[in-house]
């Protein structure tokens, strides 16, 4: 398992990478304790790492380290655990995060780690000639132990939702699927034909099928799901891998969580849509008739690999379809983002809610409306467009200027059936009795508040053209 959903996140690393700060901040937002191992020894021993050292010798100190390890990550809920620097030095340490944790390692140069350290009282930081060579012995264990590298907060996020951000990454995709088992490779024809090869290369004798299906939310129909299903061939060791946008990662991730009761997934996705929100998070679904989403299931991805170069090759106007959400995360988290850290804002909501119950809601911003536009337009309204017209309507119910919307997208009411797009509204998953549940943006960022059917209505007859 690729991900820290069910499971401790350790955080491992040289003196001076900055451990206990980055398992504070990420603990803050995942919704998880933060657990600073030597702080808590400390606590224990009731005396100083230094003291320790002194008094009882490194090899006491491993041995209680280890215990204290071995007791942290057998506790619940998981957590954030920062370790010492040496503490990857015992076996029993390496064993336990192997089974327990998903481990990152917190990169940083031995120059940097150094200035760091070497005024404090970390008793193997008082000579510089011992602390260099200490930091060359460890790297081999350190990359050893890790799941992943990171060096910052997003980096860390990423890794814990199973995320590989990294330029040029298609072609490592045959080293980024988890597993040895077979891999069916599902796609459009025209991003199969783009993106298609280079995949199938990367993928190498793994590779024993691929299916093409329809372009866009035109995929996600429960016939396209059953054309996958009678065709896949794989068994319980298989992997989907979806190359995409937002709508091909739902249709393959539904499909996967179907078929067999449960096959892994490795999204791949290949549009702005799908690297900053559709492809993360283990959300999947497929549209029918009467809603968008309406059939659909949480089976978290064993893998999101982002490749941005893959982005090269958008129409201006998909681009545009992106720009929508990433936009909406940009308003959720207060502050500019690249695809990297929306990536991030949105996995740290996944993973501190990954059914969707509590904070994870503050994704929809704009979606209810968004969503019941489409119904209504067939679903021939593009995603991000209809999501562009979403976030106004929020604004607007918000009270809140909708100046940073219309100046970033411009979006322009659309001309469909207002009754449809109520009605489809209506059968909004969001929906509590005759109010509806709407994502709003206050002082303090976001929160779900219930709003009268009639006020609801009146904002969505704006998007509209009569």
């Amino acid at each position: 398992m690729l991900n820290a959903l069910d499971r401790h996140l350790a955080l491992i690393g040289f003196m001076g990478a900055g451990k206990t700060t980055l398992a504070e901040e990420v603990a803050a937002r995942i919704g998880r304790r933060a657990v600073d191992a030597d702080r808590l020894l400390e606590g224990r021993a009731q005396i100083s790492i230094g003291t320790f050292f002194a008094q009882r010798g490194e090899m006491e100190f491993r041995v209680a380290e280890a215990a204290l390890a071995r007791e942290t990550f057998r506790q619940s809920p998981p957590a954030v655990v920062a370790l010492g620097g040496g503490a990857v030095k015992t076996q029993e340490v390496r064993s336990t995060l192997r089974e327990r944790a998903l481990t990152v390692l917190v990169d940083v140069d031995v120059d940097t780690a150094w200035e760091r350290s070497r005024e404090t009282d970390r008793p193997l930081a008082q000579d510089e000639d011992l602390f260099r060579r200490l930091y060359c012995e460890r790297q081999p264990l350190y990359r050893e132990v890790a799941d992943a590298v990171a060096d910052d907060a997003d980096g860390v996020i990423l890794a814990a939702a199973g995320i590989h951000h990294e330029l040029g990454s298609l072609e490592l995709l045959g080293d980024l699927v988890p597993g040895d088992g077979p891999v069916a490779l599902v796609a459009d024809s025209k991003v199969m034909g783009i993106h298609g090869p280079r995949a199938q290369e990367a993928l190498g004798d793994r590779l024993v099928a691929r299916f093409e299906v329809a372009p866009g939310e035109q995929a996600k129909t429960p016939y396209w799901t059953l054309q996958l299903c009678n065709g896949l061939r794989l068994d319980r060791a298989g992997t989907i891998v979806a190359l995409g946008g937002g709508a091909l990662t739902d249709l393959a991730g539904f499909t996967a969580a179907i078929y067999l009761r449960g096959i892994p997934w490795v999204a791949v996705p290949t549009t702005l849509v799908g690297q900053v929100d559709a492809a993360i998070g283990g959300k999947t679904a497929i549209d029918i008739p009467q809603g968008k989403n309406l059939v659909g299931a949480f089976h978290w991805p064993a893998r999101v690999v982002i490749d941005e170069t893959l982005l090269g090759t958008l129409p201006e106007r998909e681009r545009r379809q992106g720009e929508a959400e990433r936009i909406k995360t940009e308003l959720l988290a207060g502050r500019p983002l690249d695809v990297r850290a929306a990536a991030a804002y949105k996995a740290a909501l996944c993973l501190r809610d990954p059914h969707d119950r509590g904070v994870r809601q503050w994704l929809n911003l704009g979606h209810t409306f968004a969503h019941a536009l489409e119904a209504a337009a067939d679903f021939d309204l593009p995603h991000g467009e209809a999501v562009a017209l979403g976030l106004l309507a929020a604004l607007r119910v918000s009270g809140r200027d909708p100046k940073p919307v219309v100046d970033a997208l411009d979006p322009r009411p659309v001309r469909v059936d207002r009754e449809r797009a109520w009605a489809a509204l209506q059968r909004d998953k969001k929906r509590t009795g005759d109010a509806i549940n709407l994502v709003l943006l206050g002082d303090d960022g976001p929160y779900v508040e219930a709003r009268p059917a009639d006020e609801v209505r009146a904002a969505l007859d704006r998007l509209t053209v009569p």
